[in-house]
């Protein structure tokens, strides 16, 4: 297995909240692991979507891989946003007269992509390669084509890491955004992990897709967490991968 990171990043991303009005529509501030797949789909040249009710080839060959986000923004997650209006003069979307809308638009979004691939099999090990050489089949976008995503060769990295073994009196440092999972070992709920104090703290939340569901083909959706606080295991983490030679972990999902 292999432990791999690439710095993501577009002048322009519009991730769509399906939650939205007739007024405008909004975007995610952070990208999610369905968006996440569809990028790596179009860098390998895999098939979006073909029909309605079906789900893309790229998910049905991507969708076990485990994905880790970090958001590159003054590491504290929020990005800036504008309101861009578009006119849409084509007749099926507007029968006949001028449909405007408007999009909360984020501006510079970049974020760091951890991947865990399994080298032996190729399709993960071409995505390896095209990754480590800044190589893709398709031109991927920030959820709309005319916001083309890129990332440099000197960003792909490399790491060294364990499964995390973690006792539950043990304090973390997490660098990804983590799932708010909300319940301790006990079954008690408690709203959020245990913080020790650190400088210029700051806490993120945002509810973003973490999969699909199957049977409705809708986004299913996940409580995150972005933070510069130590977190205390008692939280019960999973998925989360130490980096070696680092007091840093990640959590992959």
């Amino acid at each position: 297995m292999k432990l791999i990171s690439i710095d993501l990043k577009a002048d322009f991303g519009f991730f769509r909240k399906p939650d939205t009005n007739n007024t405008i529509n909004l975007s995610y501030n952070l990208i999610h692991k369905p968006a996440i797949l569809g990028i790596l789909g179009a860098i390998l040249g895999l098939e979006g979507y073909q029909k309605k009710g079906q789900l893309p080839q790229y998910y049905q060959l991507l969708k076990d891989l485990k994905i880790g986000i970090r958001p590159l923004q003054d590491d504290k997650g929020n990005f800036l946003k504008t309101n861009i209006k578009y006119s849409n003069t084509v007749g099926y979307a507007n029968k006949g007269s001028n449909f405007l809308t408007e999009e909360l638009t984020l501006i510079e979004p970049a974020y760091q992509i951890f991947i865990l691939l399994d080298e032996t099999k190729e399709l993960e090990q071409k995505l390896y390669v095209y990754l480590k050489e800044a190589k893709a089949e398709f031109i991927p976008y920030f959820g709309k084509n005319e916001f083309t995503a890129s990332w440099l060769k000197s960003s792909f990295q490399d790491y060294d890491f364990e499964e995390a073994k973690i006792q539950d009196s043990e304090n973390i440092n997490i660098s990804t955004i983590f799932r708010k999972e909300g319940v301790l070992k006990d079954h008690s709920e408690e709203p959020l992990p245990s913080f020790d104090e650190v400088e210029n703290p700051f806490v993120y939340f945002e509810r973003l897709p973490e999969d699909f569901d199957l049977e409705l083909i809708q986004y299913q959706l996940g409580e995150f967490t972005f933070t510069n606080y130590e977190i205390q295991n008692s939280f019960n983490l999973l998925g989360l991968y130490r980096l070696k030679n680092s007091d840093h972990y990640v959590q992959l999902i």
